[in-house]
């Protein structure tokens, strides 16, 4: 299979993907009701509003990252930072997962920090992100537990015990796999050496890991993170104001179609089309909204929110390209 065969595959796939999800979704929808919602029944001012605080995770996003690459040397210019944020949602919409070596590739050009530093300081987000979406999914789940179990009742889905993991033998035949895996690659190192670029490629990574203990006020990168998932937060739990019809919901409910709507998005989807929806909508019903209103609602703001990713993309790229 040559490159360019394996990169167009790479690109479709995820579109395909979530084409075939957002089709089982919609395959009954009356789209001719989409027209009248967007004309006469979305409130644009709340709407605005949850869009401002889209903006803003990016903007704390893009500052908490400048942090972390001070310790290392770098010190690339904050709106810079921001851009290349920008840009890498855009990215995303394109190939998902891409955007994390596009802002690293953005910094390169516009202030010259290295690669593989800024590299190690997304992976650090990366973990810090993850321990934070778990944190909010236990605090979520525990207020919220008959609403999940009713959610994994009616889509399916079988949450198995600890106890009944660890006691599937293929449990343990993967993990003896991965050591292995882990150990030969040890020794395969060891007996012949890494070429010295990969050296320098790893070791810049790691030192971009480490570099989040060395900020120059933690505090502030602290309340960065904190801004940054509450922004999150808001750019969807502001969009239930939008509509008559899911303006009653509490933040509860916007806690665990936030959640939800998180965990969907790790599916390799452009923006998380179809997995989103389905999640979405699925939860909407759990809380009485009808099957018509909740694809609507989650039709219409994904809609619009992957159009801010779009347009804060080109503004991105603009400004960048005009430094050049």
């Amino acid at each position: 299979m040559n490159k360019r065969l394996k990169k167009s595959l790479k690109a479709l796939l995820p579109i395909v993907l979530g084409i075939f999800v957002l089709y089982y979704v919609y395959c009954d929808y009356d789209f001719s009701r989409i027209g009248e919602v967007l004309a006469h029944e979305v409130a644009w001012d709340w709407m605005a509003l949850s869009l401002l605080f889209g903006i803003l995770s990016h903007v704390f996003r893009g500052l908490r990252w400048e942090q972390t690459l001070q310790p290392l040397g770098e010190h690339p210019k904050k709106a810079n930072c921001i851009d290349a944020i920008f840009i890498s949602y855009a990215a995303n919409l394109i190939i998902p997962r891409m955007g994390e070596l596009t802002r690293c590739g953005v910094l390169n050009k516009t202030d010259g920090v290295n690669f593989s530093k800024a590299l190690g300081t997304v992976v650090t987000e990366r973990i810090i992100d993850t321990v934070c979406i778990l944190l909010i999914t236990a605090v979520t789940f525990f207020l919220q537990m008959p609403v999940f179990m009713r959610f994994f009742s009616e889509t399916g889905t079988k949450v198995p015990s600890l106890s009944h993991l660890l006691s599937t033998p293929w449990f343990y035949v993967s993990l003896f796999c991965v050591i292995g895996a882990f150990i030969l690659l040890y020794y395969l190192i060891k007996v012949f050496g890494l070429p010295r670029k990969v050296r320098a490629l790893i070791l810049g990574i790691w030192k971009g890991v480490l570099s989040v203990g060395k900020v120059a006020n933690p505090p502030l990168f602290v309340s960065y993170t904190i801004l940054i998932w509450v922004c999150y937060l808001l750019h969807f739990y502001l969009t239930f104001y939008c509509f008559d019809f899911s303006s009653h919901l509490g933040l509860l409910a916007g806690l665990v179609m936030f959640v939800g709507g998180t965990f969907a998005v790790i599916v390799p989807t452009p923006n998380g089309a179809g997995p989103w929806h389905f999640a979405v909508i699925t939860m909407m019903m759990l809380y009485g909204i009808s099957a018509s209103d909740a694809a609507t609602f989650a039709l219409i703001v994904h809609a619009i929110q992957t159009l801010l990713v779009i347009v804060l993309g080109i503004w991105g790229w603009l400004r960048v390209s005009l430094q050049h």
